[in-house]
Parts: structure tokens; C-alpha cells; sequence
């Protein structure tokens, strides 16, 4: 795929599309049709910044007169409400109106910050997400999650609020450390046994082309994980109900990141062995065999994910789990695979979890 691709997220007046393609950071076209504006700003971070910046800021001045610039600290830890007021100095510092349009470029940290923080100032300006990584592609920058981490809890302050357009430039996934390629493959895998097997055949058969960064492989996974993103996304906009599945390995992904501290693990690591534990739950449970557990560990030990966690303990993984977004009065909800190509959100006895973080966390 050379060309741009669209998938449309449908959700009434806040519907978008999502552009997909090589080079949309220099392609104009990429940037018409957006909001109209005196001023602009780019949300970025200091390694994203030297790559991309200069470029984008090129791309956009001939629709924006003024173009702000804020960079942050790189990195998970740094997902704060500090340095969410870090925008705000710069948007109140410049006197920005409403009408100011905030563009994230960068992952899933800047992506998520970005929009809580155009979410919040004055209200709800727009903003558009430019993600730069293979899990922002696939997951954060779709469907209008914002937020920032607590040290309790994950993504536990935010907002839904959409952007007004999602622009996939896949070159920039040429440039990803190893480490965070493995990260957004988490994302890609996800899917398959949430929604649709014959994706995850898929990913099984061209593993080795995607971590080679092979650029049609790389693009149908973008394109397919968007497609079925956004089926859900439109049906349960505000995660009321199908949404939740999205969170497949979630629940003890997000256990980890806080047990160990935000930014020790990479999200997409903490997901992959996070979907591990998943699995083996939903076995225990009686929902999926012993077959399909070893197929989704093999397929995330090839993607060069953690399938091991690290030993917190079961009562600081049931800790955390607790005061996960999906918990209802005290009960911890898990997204668990109900056949295969299906997911459901239902409880499991504290003991069986107890099991399943001891099984996954041996050495």
C-alpha cells in the first residue's frame, strides 16, 4: 500500500477518518479540511522532535499562521499533570483562543496528554492526533481516550474527547527502536483474539516481515487494527459496554506498569504478558484449551514481548487491579476470551487470579 487509505470512524457529528500511508507528513493534502485558525500547537516530545518536527511545522504553515511549539520530557513517566501544565504555559503564555488547533506528535503518551489537554483548555479546542509509533497507530491515537496516570492507577484522569482526524504516517515507523516495535505489535495482536482469527493467522504468518519493518505488512496491520478498532469504537463510543474488550490483557498489564512503576516496563510489554495472563485466566475458567494459550505465548514471545511477570506478588497485582477503570464496587473486571475471535468482561475469584500471576510470574 503506496497510496493513502482512509477508515471512517463513525460517531455521528464526531465521526473522523483515519489517513494511513507513506509520507503524509509531507503531504499537504493530509492537513486541508481541518479547523481554521489563527494559531497552532504541536505537542511533541525531545526524541520525536529532532526527527519529525521541522518537517511537520513545514507541512502545516501554510494553513496556520502562527505555529506554537511545547516539547516534553520523553516517556511514560512523564504522563503528569505537570506535564500537562506545561502545555497550558504555553497556550495562556500565547494567548490562545478556542479556536487554536493542538496537533500531538509523538506516541501514545503525547497522543493521550495532547488531547486531555485540548479536552480541558478553554473547555474543548480541536486537536488532531499525528502518531509516530506503531502502538498509536494501532491503538491510542483511535477512538478519543485522553488521560493522564496517577500514581495509584493508569490513565485514571481523563476525558473522552475525539480528535477532528488521525494521520498514520508509517515512515515514521522506520525509525522506532526495536523495543518499542515489539511494544505496538501487543496492540496488533490484541485484536485477533478479540475480534477476528483470521487476522491473528495473519500476524502468525508475517511476524518475521513486520518485525523487519516490511512496509506492507506494516501498513495492513495499521489498517486492519484501525478497521476493527473503529467497528468498536462506533458501536460504544464512551466504553460503556463492547468497548471494554479493547482492554484484552489490560488488567494485569496496567498492574504491572503501577506495580513497577510507570515507565519501567513499556505499555505495549506490560499488554503482551498482561494478555498471557488473560489467556491462561480465561483457561482456568474453562472459556478457550490449553492449544490456543501456547499459540497467543508463542505468537508474543516472536514479537519479542515479555511472557513472564515480574514478582510483585499476587496481592500487589490484585492491589492494583482493584482500582482499574473496568472494576465495579471493589470487583475486578477481566476482559477473557470467550471462544477465540470473541471477548467478554466478566469477574474471576481472587484465588484463581492468585493462581494465574504465580503460574506467569515463575522464573
Amino acid at each position: 500500500m503506496t497510496h493513502t487509505e482512509n477508515v471512517h470512524i463513525d460517531l455521528g457529528e464526531r465521526s473522523y477518518d483515519i489517513a494511513i500511508g507513506a509520507g503524509l507528513l509531507d503531504n499537504a493534502s493530509a492537513w486541508q479540511d481541518l479547523p481554521k485558525a489563527g494559531a497552532a500547537l504541536i505537542v511533541t516530545n525531545h526524541t520525536v522532535a529532532p526527527l519529525y518536527l521541522a518537517r511537520f511545522q513545514k507541512s502545516l504553515s501554510p494553513h496556520y499562521p502562527v505555529i506554537h511549539v511545547c516539547k516534553l520530557p520523553d516517556g511514560e513517566s512523564y504522563k503528569t499533570w505537570d506535564s500537562l501544565n506545561q502545555i497550558f504555559d504555553v497556550l495562556l503564555g500565547k494567548a490562545c483562543d478556542r479556536k487554536t488547533v493542538l496537533f500531538a506528535l509523538g506516541g501514545g503518551v503525547i497522543g493521550d496528554i495532547t488531547g486531555f489537554a485540548a479536552a480541558c483548555y478553554m473547555r474543548g479546542v480541536p486537536f488532531v492526533q499525528v502518531p509516530t509509533t506503531l502502538l498509536a497507530q494501532v491503538d491510542s491515537s483511535v477512538g478519543g481516550k485522553t488521560a493522564i496516570n496517577h500514581p495509584i492507577g493508569k490513565n485514571m484522569i481523563g476525558a473522552f474527547y475525539q480528535p477532528e482526524r488521525v494521520v498514520c504516517d508509517l515512515g515514521t515507523l522506520q525509525t522506532l527502536p526495536p523495543r518499542e516495535l515489539s511494544a505496538g505489535l501487543a496492540e496488533v495482536i490484541k485484536y485477533g483474539p478479540i475480534a477476528d482469527m483470521a487476522f491473528l493467522d495473519w500476524i502468525e504468518q508475517h511476524m518475521d516481515e513486520l518485525l523487519a519493518r516490511d512496509p506492507q505488512a506494516l501498513a495492513y496491520a495499521v489498517k486492519r487494527s484501525c478497521e476493527i478498532k473503529a467497528w468498536v469504537v462506533g458501536q460504544d463510543e464512551r466504553e460503556g459496554g463492547i468497548r471494554a474488550i479493547l482492554n484484552f490483557g489490560h488488567t494485569f498489564g496496567h498492574a504491572i506498569e503501577a506495580g513497577l512503576g510507570f515507565g519501567v516496563w513499556l505499555h505495549g510489554e506490560a499488554v503482551g504478558c498482561g494478555m498471557v495472563m488473560a489467556a491462561q485466566l480465561s483457561e482456568r475458567l474453562g472459556l478457550v484449551d490449553a492449544a490456543f494459550v501456547a499459540r497467543l505465548t508463542a505468537l508474543i514471545t516472536k514479537a519479542g514481548l515479555p511472557v513472564t511477570g515480574p514478582a510483585l506478588g499476587a496481592d500487589v497485582y490484585l492491589h492494583h487491579m482493584r482500582v482499574d477503570k473496568k472494576a465495579e464496587a471493589g470487583d475486578i473486571r477481566f476482559v477473557l476470551i470467550d471462544p477465540p475471535g470473541s471477548a467478554k468482561v466478566r469477574g474471576a475469584p481472587d484465588a484463581l487470579v492468585a493462581e494465574v500471576v504465580e503460574a506467569c510470574c515463575r522464573a
